[in-house]
């Protein structure tokens, strides 16, 4: 005989921050692809106002990739400092994470046959795959930014030269490594859609995990709990 007993999961800032991420994905991704080829056009009639759209489409964009990278920062300090949960605990390579994401790897492509791990708690296979996924948002951060600042020719910004400055110190490397902006451009669109099949696998997930194991674990993002299986 056993009972559900609900199990905090997520905390308000932790929940805060995947949502901010869905939004801002989601309008960089419609407004960059715009950037790249304008494929609708604005529904005021006035044809001198159709300039205005590609900067509409440009200050979305930018804002959504600062928001990210502010995101960034935050979960790279929750990652350590965290009073809920330390990620990087579950990154380090030792025999018990390797066991606990092989177990995990295992559930997944058996069909929840096999089960040999506590899914109350955050799991290492979870923590690398959540770790490839910010590092493809930093690494996407990298090459635009590299981008826009190459369209800053005078060295010049609304706040000063400090800016371009500062993201050309930061990302001229970028276009040294992949061989100038063509490469650049390149990069930044496959990760695009490399960030786009990772959501698509974790959407999946999310609702197999929820089937599969019976836990409300779909509910995480939204009140922060799920259920774990306890004996009586």
């Amino acid at each position: 005989m056993s009972k559900l007993v609900r199990v905090k999961r997520m905390t308000a800032t932790m929940r805060l921050i995947h949502w901010t991420n869905v939004f801002c994905i989601v309008a960089a991704v419609i407004t960059g692809l715009y950037i790249a080829s304008p494929y609708y056009q604005t529904m005021i009639a006035e044809p001198a106002a159709h300039k205005y759209v590609m900067a509409y489409n440009r200050l979305i964009h930018f804002t959504a990739a600062m928001l990210l990278d502010v995101v960034a920062i935050v979960i790279f300090y929750l990652y350590f400092a965290s009073r809920f949960e330390k990620f990087y605990k579950k990154l380090i390579p030792n025999k018990q994470n390797l066991k606990e994401f092989w177990e995990v790897f295992l559930n997944l492509i058996t069909l929840n046959r096999r089960k040999n791990f506590d899914s109350s708690h955050l799991d290492s296979f979870n923590v690398v795959w959540f770790t490839i996924f910010h590092l493809l948002l930093v690494w996407m951060l990298f090459t635009g930014f590299y981008m826009y600042v190459q369209g800053l020719e005078s060295g010049l910004s609304a706040i000063g030269s400090w800016w371009p400055a500062l993201l050309h110190l930061v990302t001229d490397w970028v276009g040294w490594l992949l061989g100038g902006h063509g490469g650049v451009r390149w990069w930044h669109h496959l990760t695009m859609w490399l960030i786009l099949s990772w959501v698509a696998f974790h959407i999946y997930y999310q609702i197999w995990r929820t089937i599969f194991w019976k836990e409300g674990d779909i509910a995480i993002v939204f009140g922060g709990y799920k259920f774990k299986k306890v004996k009586e």
